[in-house]
């Protein structure tokens, strides 16, 4: 009880004095006004990264459909690379360099929807994290 009558007493014997009203508004509108620009920069950020999703979604249909077309229009007998080479390992390889290059394009598109995946739950974290601060600006 000892130290709440101490703050009490301390937080009573405070008495804040203004000097210039004008001042005080001028130093209030400049903060506000660089609030403002921060605010605007995050939005511009998040609409950044939102054209570059689109981008990279479109790009990444585009692909998978070309290579996609690519591997089926092209004749099942004929290997799409040859090493000229008579070894074991390499003629293996060229019998079944469709099911590796079909393999290989599948883990790119894999790793590219994670990509993007993982960039649009960073963005809407980021929206998310900007409303609460504007929450805290508020109060």
């Amino acid at each position: 009880m000892t130290k709440d009558k101490a703050l009490e007493e301390l937080f009573l014997a405070q008495t804040p004095h203004f000097d210039d009203s004008a001042e005080f508004m001028q130093k209030l509108t400049k903060r506000l006004e660089a609030v403002e620009i921060v605010k605007q920069y995050q939005e511009r950020t998040l609409h950044r990264y939102k054209m570059m999703m689109v981008a990279a979604f479109v790009v990444g249909i585009i692909c998978g459909g070309i290579s996609t077309w690519w591997l089926l229009s092209s004749p099942i007998d004929e290997p799409l690379f040859n090493f000229g080479v008579q070894a074991n390992f390499l003629i293996w390889l060229t019998q079944n360099s469709r099911l590796f290059v079909a393999a290989g394009l599948s883990l790119l598109m894999t790793a590219g929807i994670c990509s993007i995946v993982g960039n649009v739950m960073e963005i809407m974290e980021m929206r998310r994290s900007m409303k609460e601060n504007r929450s805290w600006a508020l109060m």
